[in-house]
């Protein structure tokens, strides 16, 4: 485990329940060798039951540009870790994670990095990032970013990206629903970091049971009435587990704002 490189990855974990983990291969425009997966595992594990939230950043020009091909098989000389770390199981853990999982776009998220977006419960983008699908032009379909993909937007759009290898644009982006916003590249961090900050005010088991919630619906729960009943037995499930949606709704009798009630 020695010759795995500790530092493919940076992580921080905040006091303030948002735990960051940066791509640190700038190089290599963040390419996912086997390092830099470990690593992200390794954060996962390390702030489970403490963040609420988990941002993912990429240094220098690039998020993501994908899985490292020209790296030939590693191993960590674990077997478990070696499992875990392979980049089907890293979307596993990521989505699994009890926290939201927050990726902030500020260059490249090409393949597996586009990926990575979509396996992340929200996205804020640069205005300058770039995202695309370049696997046609190796002849290949896209493994992970493909179904990811097709299942985040529309079908002709979906299609515009493993058809033609074309790159988008932040704005684009955001307008066919592959990021929630997109901001000049120098507002990036500060938007990103403040709705980590955000929702890390909210329950921990509130934002646990609702981001498994919106995985389920509608990809498990379609149909009108199986997803209403799911709904309402979460909410039974949140009860039981936790006292906070009571004492949410006490103190809104007692005429007090909860978090994200708003002013007005």
């Amino acid at each position: 485990m020695d010759s795995i490189d500790q530092d493919a990855v940076l992580v921080s974990h905040g006091t303030n329940g948002v735990t960051t983990i940066t791509f640190n291969r700038p190089k290599q425009r963040n390419a996912m060798n086997r390092a830099a997966r470990v690593g992200i595992i390794r954060a996962l594990d390390a702030c489970r039951g403490t963040s609420r939230v988990v941002v993912l950043k990429g240094s220098g020009p690039s998020f993501c540009a994908g899985v490292d091909i020209k790296e030939g098989p590693v191993s960590t000389g674990d077997a478990e870790l070696d499992r875990r770390s392979e980049w089907g199981e890293v979307q596993e853990e990521l989505r699994r994670h009890p926290a939201i999982v927050i990726a902030a776009v500020g260059g490249f998220a090409l393949g597996g990095g586009l990926t990575l977006v979509n396996t992340a419960d929200l996205a804020i983008a640069a205005d300058e990032a770039s995202f695309g699908l370049p696997e046609i032009g190796f002849g290949m379909y896209p493994a992970f970013a493909g179904p990811s993909t097709q299942l985040r937007i529309n079908q002709k759009r979906a299609a515009w990206l493993v058809l033609t290898s074309d790159r988008i644009d932040g704005k684009t982006a955001e307008q066919w629903g592959l990021v929630n916003k997109s901001v000049p590249l120098d507002q990036l961090d500060a938007e990103a970091d403040a709705l980590a900050e955000r929702i890390a005010a909210f329950s921990d088991v509130g934002l646990e049971v609702s981001k498994e919630l919106l995985w389920k619906v509608p990809s498990e729960a379609s149909e009108w009435s199986a997803a209403i009943a799911l709904g309402a037995a979460t909410t039974d499930r949140i009860r039981a587990r936790k006292a906070d949606a009571d004492a949410g709704r006490a103190a809104f009798a007692q005429g007090q704002r909860n978090p994200g009630q708003g002013t007005a």
